[in-house]
């Protein structure tokens, strides 16, 4: 039974990886660039709480963007927040009088109230969200607005980075963000990204006022909101000319608690679309990539559960166990097993898969640092590490997230 689980993941591994492969090759990942022939009014929503010490660099970048300041209305929403925010805004908005920047304070009722009350009052065609510990580059709304070419197209995202690379834990993280963002790109290519993330995802805001506007009761806002984007049929587009700069968890408890967020508020909210799983209505969004949000759970969690305590833990102690009986004068027991060792005692078939995954995941790598404009070779030592260790994580988290789900445990945002 165990071997079947391992090499339907494998299986399912393998497949998916292939099959982006082959998006790619199809349809390519550079996109011609586009120019904008008008400067339509955009709205930026910066919800903060408790962001004293980011914020004032956030809105600076937002207004050193090189787009009419006219165009710009910037709309900062304090939540409620127990620390200087409050201040801290106020006496920047003071700096600049000549600018459209409003504060609005309100009650702490979490992030998607927060921008649901700027979404209310904005006056742009377009309706951008900040996170106010995130850095904006300059061409970012000259890069992003002109792939609006259709009025179906509901959102446009730019890549995003990490902005102070000072620990393991952010370097990995980099690797993973380079890697999914690459992916993100080419899954767009069959509108089947399912997250549009907090730093800077731009809206037409007529489409999310008709949609609703954000849950706020949801831990993760950002992907219900695509999600139903793609149940209403509208097209999300990734790029990736632009970045923007975010600050990551610096060491493992922190990923651990943003990442049990994220998973559980993914797995909370696509049962609530359950509907839209397998259905064809939904195109490739429907048939494939829900399932994979269950998928990559079943993934991660068989393979770190069973691959760590299956494969490792156990023999291991049955090994230690056994040796106790000799008094662990394991000397000539060495010696007989390398003297008897040969190629015939392997399992080949999951070596097979695993070795064909880590190959092709590679390969993702080294196209996803290039159109990143990023060399490999100045994060080798990195991507070794997320190579090995980030599967762990991952693991260890969405184990977590079961746990906490069967024992009814969901926090708040």
């Amino acid at each position: 039974m165990i071997k079947i689980i391992i090499f339907i993941a494998y299986f399912i591994s393998l497949y998916l990886v292939i099959f982006w492969l082959l998006v790619l090759l199809e349809k390519g990942i550079k996109t011609k660039p586009k120019k904008l022939k008008n400067f339509p009014m955009v709205t930026i929503c910066v919800p903060a709480y408790n962001e004293e010490k980011t914020i004032v660099e956030t809105i600076l970048s937002i207004l050193k963007l090189d787009y009419p300041h006219e165009k710009v209305e910037l709309l900062v929403v304090n939540d409620g927040s127990k620390d200087h925010t409050q201040e801290v805004t106020t006496n920047l908005i003071k700096e600049y009088p000549h600018r459209n920047i409003i504060l609005i304070n309100q009650q702490n009722k979490g992030k998607g109230a927060a921008m649901n009350n700027a979404l209310n009052i904005a006056k742009g065609d377009f309706f951008i969200p900040l996170d106010a510990d995130s850095i904006v580059e300059k061409n970012a709304l000259k890069v992003l607005l002109p792939h609006f070419h259709t009025p179906n197209v509901a959102a446009v995202l730019p890549m995003i980075r990490i902005q102070h690379k000072s620990t393991l834990m952010r370097k990995i993280q980099h690797c993973e963000y380079l890697i999914n963002f690459f992916y993100k790109k080419i899954m767009s290519h069959l509108n089947c990204v399912h997250v549009t993330p907090g730093p800077f995802s731009v809206y037409r805001k007529d489409i999310i006022k008709k949609l609703g506007g954000f849950d706020e009761h949801n831990l993760v806002e950002d992907l219900e909101m695509a999600v139903k984007i793609q149940k209403a049929n509208f097209e999300i587009i990734q790029v990736l000319e632009t970045s923007i700069l975010t600050k990551a968890p610096g060491n493992f408890l922190q990923f651990y608690r943003q990442r049990n967020r994220w998973y559980k508020g993914s797995l909370l909210t696509i049962f609530s679309y359950r509907k839209m799983i397998f259905n064809k209505q939904y195109g490739d969004f429907g048939v494939l990539q829900l399932p994979m949000v269950f998928i990559s759970a079943f993934i991660s969690i068989t393979l770190f559960f069973i691959l760590i305590f299956w494969r490792v833990l156990k023999p291991l102690i049955n090994q230690l166990s056994d040796w106790s009986y000799i008094q662990f004068d394991i000397g000539p027991l060495l010696s007989k097993g390398f003297k008897d060792y040969s190629l015939l005692n392997l399992n080949l078939v999951p070596m097979f898969y695993g070795i064909t995954i880590m190959i092709l995941a590679v390969v993702f790598l080294v196209l996803a640092h290039h159109h990143a404009g990023e060399r490999i070779r100045d994060n080798k030592k990195t991507i070794l590490f997320y190579i090995i260790i980030y599967p762990l994580m991952i693991g260890i988290v969405w184990t977590g997230v079961i746990f906490d789900l069967l024992r009814g445990k969901i926090q708040k945002w």
